[in-house]
């Protein structure tokens, strides 16, 4: 099972892109030696630092007709993967 969920590809985080720095949303229970194999298998690259991110779900509030409901957005973990230089990870082409 992968431990990655999905790129991140945000302004910010395509900002990042240019410095040699990837952003993934990973499994909350992922740690940064599977991620690191992941990545260099998914993708063929080398990995040189992770910086893992846990982040938590906002609360939010609806209205409908029959009153309020309140909620929440799931937990998660962002890894910021920082890749070898001249290695360059393509989201757009496909693997």
């Amino acid at each position: 099972m992968s431990t990655l969920k999905k790129p991140i590809v945000t302004e910010k985080a395509t900002g990042l892109n240019e410095k040699g720095q990837y952003v993934f949303q990973v499994e909350r229970t992922a740690n940064k030696v599977q991620i690191k194999k992941d990545i260099e298998q998914l993708y063929g690259v080398t990995v040189t630092g992770i910086s893992t991110i846990r982040t938590n779900g906002k609360l939010k509030s609806k209205f409908t007709k029959t009153g309020a409901v309140a909620g929440r957005r799931a937990h998660g973990k962002k890894a910021i993967v920082t890749v070898k230089e001249g290695d360059v990870i393509d989201f757009y082409n496909g693997i």
